[in-house]
């Protein structure tokens, strides 16, 4: 199928991932809601975000819908699921979404700590490895993984992580783990670039910022813009979601302009802290001190299918 049949309105910046030699839209589409949308509001939302030039979509097993994934031998499977639901033969980026795992006995929030179980970061790091040898995806990578949990990986690993997708906004801007990850060739993807509007961390706390307010009142942005570009201009790729199609073109329109380096300075000082603190489901066992559901996501490029 040729890519030049979906009406693109903006060209999004695309960066080559450092253990595959793929490239990735920096600028992603996030399909999470909280509470759920139904099947049309999606589909229809996807497929707007198509037409205005979105070929990055970011999505993964709905709460309480599907086994999670606790050890390495479920893996695979697991990915041939996600390939059967979504009618493909391979996605462009599969991620361990978090690195903790947790009994399978059931799925859902809240989780209490009897449920956590620590990950066999080999077993399951080798695992995926599989899947990107057998061509079920162009690339691999986690999320939400801290320096050291990283590490881990990156000494194990035979493939290493193309990416680490984490929570990342002005107010979260992962400073130690960004350059972390930049020394080991990962790309850092943050997701709730905006504060986590629809997510069960739902806080306004970004968006009401005072400094990124006067920011965007003088450059005659709105405060969002102002957070994707920061983002764009710190290296950092994000996945950003909406069901509105105005906002989905607001999102887009930050291409063709710039932050100042004092505007960039006053960003970058902001106080800190998590939006996504993880507390309906962090283990109280020290030796599994991380929030995590031990399930997997996947990362659909469309480019690359619509032109292979």
């Amino acid at each position: 199928m040729d890519g030049s049949c979906v009406a693109t309105s903006f060209r999004i910046s695309e960066q080559v991932l450092t253990s595959s030699g793929q490239w990735m839209q920096l600028l992603g589409f996030g399909t999470a809601a909280y509470p759920l949308v139904t099947p049309e509001v999606a589909k229809q939302a996807i497929l707007q975000a198509i037409e205005l030039g979105y070929l990055h979509f970011d999505t993964a097993y709905i709460y309480e819908t599907e086994q999670p994934l606790a050890y390495g031998e479920l893996v695979l499977p697991q990915l041939r699921k996600s390939l059967q639901n979504l009618k493909t033969e391979y996605v462009d980026l599969y991620l361990i979404h978090w690195p903790l795992s947790r009994k399978q006995e059931r799925y859902g929030f809240p989780v209490t700590k009897e449920e956590f179980i620590p990950m066999d970061f080999g077993s399951v790091w080798a695992a995926t490895e599989d899947c990107q040898r057998l061509g079920l995806t162009k690339s691999i990578g986690v999320s939400n993984f801290s320096c050291k949990k990283l590490a881990d990986i990156l000494t194990l690993a035979k493939i290493l992580p193309a990416v680490n997708q984490v929570e990342f906004n002005p107010l979260r801007n992962q400073k130690k783990l960004r350059e972390y990850c930049k020394a080991n060739g990962v790309l850092l993807i943050g997701y709730s670039p905006l504060g986590a509007s629809g997510t069960l961390w739902a806080s306004s706390r970004v968006v009401e910022n005072e400094v990124l307010k006067e920011i965007a009142e003088a450059k005659g942005k709105i405060v969002a813009q102002i957070c994707l570009k920061w983002a764009f201009e710190e290296g950092v790729g994000v996945i950003v979601k909406s069901f509105n199609v105005e906002r989905m073109k607001q999102n887009l329109e930050i291409l063709d302009w710039s932050l100042s380096e004092e505007e960039c300075k006053r960003i970058g000082d902001l106080p800190q802290s998590r939006g996504c603190t993880g507390e309906s489901f962090v283990s109280e066992n020290r030796q599994s001190r991380s929030f995590g559901m031990g399930k997997f996501d996947y990362i659909f490029i469309l480019k690359n299918s619509l032109e292979s």
